[in-house]
């Protein structure tokens, strides 16, 4: 049968839509509500194996004498909220207690959490999933890392498959089990937000940051991939209120588990160290140095005696490899020296004088955290006028130079308003760096005169020390005179 001329032109137009849609239906399935993950399975798999923790700390508080209630003394105490033990009764210790999570890595009993759910703690139980419950024996803890080793007395449990977490990509989901809030076996999903997270004294840390839901109690817990593998320890959480707020930090598994290892079999951890100071190369300073890029950490400074000063590591070096490995931030170093087993020798591929050469360097362990002296700023004379950078130079006096342990150098006395960098009064300049070249700042005549060849709005770096640490920062030329 012949269709009409406008029943044709009708099923025409219908097919072309049809067409298009059939073209554009892949562009959005990925956003299909059936792409969502099912995480089903991998709770029934892997939950058996996530514990929860019970802890309980005994709280000390200052005694006071025992009183007869008819005690003129006794009204005294009672009226300021503190009631004195009646004479004859037992003395009791009041209790503190807190939850946390943790999972299982062993069949035979270890487990891990982090070291501040156990933190003090005089006992700790843990409940398995099974509503079986043990006291743990705190094997070892490490605040560093914030990982601390349990072990409970038992055989045959259900232990997790650990992962990898350098496989994990931002984006992918991922799910955390736990006990937030005291609730048992709580599952929450999210995604990787974000890898290598620098956190404010945790720089030994590369944290993963997802959206997961974490809150108080989740902590110690396990953070497992789509395919059943733990590939962090949830630990930190950003937050105004106490509670989640789309901000979680979990420590990776492999970090963990090279604590947990030592833990095990020493009952400690010992971490490496050269025996440098460093900062971050920005992009002013790469071009300073005549680096191709911003990459590797920056040596300040170099400890006397220490090991990098042993095997001929000099400041103002750029450190860009150890043993063939990358070191793509100043934030990266410190985590791979620190595993590194003390008395290793290790060779580091340095940026020095426009050129990458290697140095050999024995590492050394971590001593005791112990202050360092503090030096007082040097004091200032009658200020000078600004130079074209907008700094105040003089040269230091003899007394100055000692005290400060410097052959050379030139004082900071004021900062014009308007100077961009991290330059400030007391601040001494030790040299001056452009392009490569280093240059000892030996008068405040001397850097006022390379200062004066600078063109309008360039910018130069400055290796300055403040106190006892010394480091580099880069000044953009304050005016055109």
């Amino acid at each position: 049968m012949t269709l009409p001329r406008r029943s044709r032109s009708a099923a025409a137009l219908f097919a072309l839509a049809a067409a298009v849609f059939a073209f554009a239906a892949p562009a959005t399935g990925q956003v299909r509500a059936g792409a969502l993950p099912d995480f089903t399975e991998l709770y029934e798999k892997q939950a058996p194996a996530v514990v929860s923790i019970d802890v309980t700390q005994k709280v000390r508080r200052s005694r006071f004498p025992e009183l007869a209630e008819d005690d003129p003394f006794y009204e005294f105490f009672r009226r300021f909220g503190q009631i004195p033990r009646p004479r004859g009764a037992p003395e009791r210790e009041p209790e503190a207690q807190s939850v946390g999570s943790g999972f299982l890595i062993s069949s035979d009993g270890y487990l891990i959490t982090n070291a501040h759910v156990v933190d003090g703690a005089d006992e700790v139980k843990v409940n398995l999933a099974d509503k079986r419950d043990f006291k743990a024996k705190v094997v070892g803890v490490d605040k560093r890392s914030d990982i601390a080793l349990l072990k409970i007395d038992a055989k045959d449990l259900p232990k997790v498959t650990i992962g990898d977490p350098e496989k994990l990509k931002v984006g992918e989901w991922v799910v955390a089990i736990g006990k937030p809030f005291g609730l048992d076996n709580t599952m929450t999903a999210g995604i990787v937000s974000a890898k290598g997270r620098d956190l404010p004294q945790e720089n030994l840390v590369p944290f993963i940051q997802t959206d997961v839901a974490i809150n108080p109690g989740n902590s110690g817990g396990p953070l497992f991939n789509l395919r059943g593998e733990v590939v962090g320890i949830n630990s930190l959480i950003f937050s105004r209120s106490g509670g989640y707020m789309g901000l979680a930090f979990a420590i990776p598994i492999d970090v963990a588990m090279t604590t947990v290892n030592q833990l095990k079999d020493k009952g400690k951890v010992t971490r490496g160290r050269i025996g440098v100071q460093i900062q971050e190369v920005t992009k002013e300073l790469a071009e300073a140095f005549g680096l191709p890029k911003p990459a590797g950490a920056l040596v300040n400074s170099v400890e006397k005696g220490g090991p990098a000063d042993k095997g001929g590591v000099e400041a103002d070096d750029i450190i860009l490899k150890v043993d063939g490995r990358d070191v793509r931030s100043s934030n990266e170093l410190p985590r791979i020296i620190t595993v590194i087993r003390p008395g290793t020798k290790v060779t580091l591929g340095v940026w020095r004088k426009g050129q990458l050469r290697d140095v050999a360097v024995t590492v050394a362990e971590i001593p005791d955290d112990g202050a360092a002296p503090q030096r007082r700023t040097p004091p200032a004379k009658e200020k000078a006028k600004p130079n074209r950078m907008g700094l105040s130079l003089a040269d230091l006096t003899d007394e100055q130079k000692k005290e400060l342990e410097v052959k050379s150098g030139v004082l900071v006395e004021d900062v014009a308003a308007g100077v961009r960098g991290n330059v400030q009064p007391g601040d001494v300049i030790l040299a001056i760096i452009s392009r490569g070249t280093v240059i000892e700042a030996k008068s405040a005549e001397q850097v006022n005169a390379l200062l004066s060849k600078l063109e309008k709005g360039a910018s130069v770096a400055l290796r300055l020390r403040r106190g006892d640490a010394q480091f580099i920062a880069t000044v953009r030329l304050n005016n055109g005179e």
